[in-house]
């Protein structure tokens, strides 16, 4: 159990600055991956930027993930996961019109949350992917698809508390996955926390321009 994102973040840090990654690149998942990654990336000495990320829900079932738009370099691309698509008996031109929606979701929140400054490089670095937790990781695997895009020497999950498949079905997209907790059962992430209060975008902009 942790009392709140910060205290987890702390922890965080310190398993990761054991690791020594080279030329790290923290980036978190927004919102609530943020205030986790702040203490992560100023025990690194790293910089910190968002990765930028919006679930495509399956028609009626919108907790399903179908697929994601992520942002990548200078624009935004759709990642599907064909399992659910056949399952669903849709196809990818199926969710224009959504995947239309998440990117002008997905700039609205570069322009609030950068407030004009660039992404963070990332080629030949390593890029460490906070968030404050992982209960199914479908929305994560699609983000680490677009992030493998962008040239990232290596990349690295870190997070408090996880079940232990969802990082089982992530490590083969990345070199390494570091998790804190992951308890038994596991029903939410909001669960292993004391203080999971929704962060807001004004907070995330404001700990991001001051990092």
């Amino acid at each position: 159990m942790f009392r709140n994102r910060s205290e987890a973040g702390a922890a965080l840090a310190e398993r990761l600055a054991a690791l020594a990654p080279e030329a790290p690149v923290v980036l978190a998942l927004p919102r609530g991956g943020v205030p986790v990654a702040v203490p992560v990336a100023r025990r690194l000495g790293a910089p910190l930027d968002v990765l930028l990320v919006r679930k495509l829900g399956l028609p009626g079932q919108e907790e399903l993930a179908a697929g994601a738009v992520v942002e990548a370099g200078g624009g935004v691309e759709a990642v599907f996961n064909p399992e659910v698509l056949a399952m669903a008996g849709l196809a990818e031109a199926d969710f224009a019109p959504a995947v239309a929606h998440k990117a002008a979701e997905i700039a609205a929140r570069r322009a609030r949350f950068r407030g004009g400054r660039p992404p963070a490089a990332l080629a030949g670095r390593t890029a460490i992917v906070v968030d404050d937790g992982i209960a199914t990781g479908a929305t994560l695997r699609a983000a680490l698809k677009g992030l493998a895009r962008l040239g990232p020497r290596a990349v690295i999950v870190a997070v408090p508390v996880a079940p232990a498949e969802a990082l089982a079905a992530i490590a083969p997209a990345v070199d390494r996955v570091l998790c804190l907790a992951t308890p038994r059962p596991f029903t939410a992430v909001g669960a292993h926390y004391d203080d999971f209060t929704q962060v807001e975008d004004d907070t995330v902009a404001a700990l991001l321009a001051a990092n």
